[in-house]
């Protein structure tokens, strides 16, 4: 089964709950002081600029990794990789699936904490913490990779 077979479930996620969920996040992540957050380009960037103003932290850089193409995971392949091992550093990104692009980014940076909005029973060992898990065979649709549109009743769908 290619990975793109792999999804039966869509769960949905607005701008208001993504930012309520991030501000979950922010929340547990409260307690310790970071020198500055990393942002997993694309889908960690929105995130991370949320988290970083809730915790007052001005220095955000990002790691820049590929491994999508629409529905389709592929390997990972590191576009802008970061200097230093993460120590006091702040990984943030927006989903945490298999977990094939935080191994290469915990590789990256060793002694930096990860903390993942969502997660996946496959990659939630990979980081230290996240707000909400969904099945691993469920496709989270981000605010931005959507628009409103006409919904077909569950009762009518053919998934």
């Amino acid at each position: 089964m290619g990975s793109e077979d792999r999804y039966h479930k869509t769960y949905p996620v607005s701008w208001d709950q993504l930012h309520r969920d991030c501000k979950a996040l922010a929340w547990q992540l409260l307690p310790r002081k970071w020198e500055k957050i990393i942002g997993i380009a694309r889908g960690g960037l929105i995130p991370a600029a949320i988290i970083a103003r809730e915790l007052n932290i001005r220095l955000v850089d990002t790691v820049c990794i590929s491994s999508y193409t629409i529905r389709t995971q592929g390997e990972a392949n590191i576009l802008k990789g970061i200097n230093g091992d993460g120590e006091n550093c702040l990984i943030i990104d927006d989903l945490v699936d298999t977990g094939k692009t935080a191994r290469v980014v915990r590789k990256m940076l060793p002694k930096a904490y990860f903390a993942t909005v969502y997660a996946k029973p496959e990659g939630s060992p990979f980081v230290d913490t996240y707000i909400t898990q969904v099945s691993q065979d469920t496709w989270i649709l981000f605010p931005w990779d959507s628009e409103t549109a006409y919904s077909t009743p569950l009762v009518d769908r053919k998934e």
